[in-house]
């Protein structure tokens, strides 16, 4: 059944009748921010309802960001194409620091970009939450959100619209912001609702990027301090602020799920929850990792290597992990724009790859392509992890293999995940065949980049 879901899928889609009536789903993309895998399942905080989503859904482990840092992570996640394609490189900061890492100010508005190609397709499309691709800080030339394919935008500081009730102050958050810091997951969730119920006969296409669990953690207003210009800042970052953010974090995942069931509409909803990045800190013995090794802002596992769940009454098979495939931020695009029913932009050019059978759940189909990841140029521009955890420049997944390496070809590693998840044997000198052929593939794709 699941197998023959797809192409009907893509029928409706290009049939302009109302009779048979459009079922193409609903899609809602939770992105966590910081969320490590080692934060769910009770190890962190218990995560009763998020547990309950994988219980109902397909989980994979092994699913790969598009950078071990939010802003180029949410751009290969927006327009299904390397981050450093189009000179995102680094966290998108003031215009000097902007520089200093190589990349632009903004994301280019003529990039591909998913909510566009589902607008086009007849989706209403909304962002609400963290955007981080441009706006904030000294960079006033943002392109809105409209540039980009929605219909509606709700953004938060670092965005081209930030939303009043997030924002009463020029910064991330503050004191007096109508919505305080603890309850803003519960206002993106309310306002995911809303589009959602508004658009009762269009199907609905939301980026649900949270906030949470990104330092500071702030559950109560007894972890908050104010400043005097109205300004705020959490106080210390210890397990406990993190177990009471995660608790609240996973009520409103619950919250929004438990809405769904209850109201059912016409058509199947499909909410993917993933993490934007590793997490930082990591805590001791990597716990928030999983026990990967690396965190934010390193290339080795524990960098980008994140929780996925896909739940969908009706689209999804429940009980299921899928250890087999490797799924990446980069094939949500042409997935995305499969499930849809989409056509993809004539003449793009994606790194990633149809996996839509998987996210359904219909098959486990084993990717064709590698993976490359860049994070990090050397110098002071770029911010890295403890010593122990900073990876070289660059990164290759090809099967079980990956390899890592600088720029300049130094610093090579080596290791087969299947055997050594943890990355704790470089077969670099053991393997030298197979480590020179994975590096010049690896520095060769990175001459490609801007």
């Amino acid at each position: 059944m699941l197998l023959s879901l797809i192409p009907a899928l893509a029928m409706v889609a290009a049939s302009p009748a109302v009779d048979p009536p459009d079922r193409r789903p609903n899609i809602v993309l939770i992105l966590a921010d910081d969320l490590g895998p080692g934060d769910l399942g009770g190890s962190v905080a218990p995560t009763p309802q998020i547990d309950r989503m994988a219980s109902e859904g397909t989980s994979f482990s092994r699913y790969y960001s598009a950078a071990p840092i939010c802003s180029p992570s949410r751009c290969g996640l927006l327009t299904g194409q390397s981050p450093g394609r189009w000179r995102i490189t680094s966290y998108l900061q003031t215009k000097a620091g902007n520089r200093a890492c190589g990349q632009a100010d903004f994301l280019d508005p003529a990039a591909p970009s998913l909510p566009r190609v589902l607008k086009s397709a007849g989706y209403a499309t909304e962002h609400v939450g963290k955007w981080h691709l441009g706006g904030g800080r000294d960079v006033v030339d943002a392109p809105k959100f409209a540039a980009y394919g929605y219909d509606l935008g709700l953004g938060t500081y670092e965005s081209p619209e930030p939303h009043p009730d997030l924002t009463a102050r020029e910064w991330i958050w503050s004191a007096v912001d109508p919505v305080k810091r603890w309850d803003r997951t519960r206002w993106m969730v309310d306002r995911t609702l809303d589009f959602l119920r508004s658009h009762p006969d269009q199907p609905c296409f939301v980026n649900l990027w949270l906030d949470d669990p990104h330092t500071p953690w702030v559950p109560s207003a007894e972890d908050q301090e104010a400043k005097p210009d109205g300004r705020a800042s959490g106080k210390a970052n210890t397990p406990a602020r993190l177990k009471g953010v995660m608790i609240e974090l996973d009520r409103q995942v619950g919250r929004l799920l438990q809405e769904l069931r209850d109201h059912p509409s016409s058509r199947p909803t499909l909410v993917l929850f993933l993490s934007d990045n590793g997490p930082l800190p990591p805590f001791a013995g990597q716990a928030r990792t999983g026990k990967l090794k690396g965190s934010k802002l390193s290339l080795y596992e524990g960098g980008i290597r994140l929780p996925f769940i896909a739940w969908g009454p009706g689209l999804v098979p429940a009980g299921k992990t899928n250890a087999a495939t490797v799924l990446t931020a980069f094939d949500l695009f042409p997935s995305l724009a499969r499930i849809a029913g989409a056509e993809l932009p004539i003449g793009y050019q994606g790194d990633g790859e149809d996996l839509s059978p998987a996210i359904l759940g219909a098959s486990e189909p084993i990717r064709t392509r590698p993976v490359f990841w860049e994070y990090g140029r050397g110098g002071t521009g770029f911010a890295y992890p403890a010593p122990k955890n900073r990876s070289p420049d660059l990164a290759m997944l090809d099967g079980d293999w990956k390899i890592l390496a600088n720029l300049d070809g130094s610093g090579t590693e080596l290791y087969d995940l299947a055997r050594d998840p943890q990355e704790s044997v470089n077969l670099a000198t053991e393997r030298p065949e197979a480590a020179a052929r994975l590096q010049e593939a690896l520095l060769r794709w990175r001459k490609t980049l801007p």
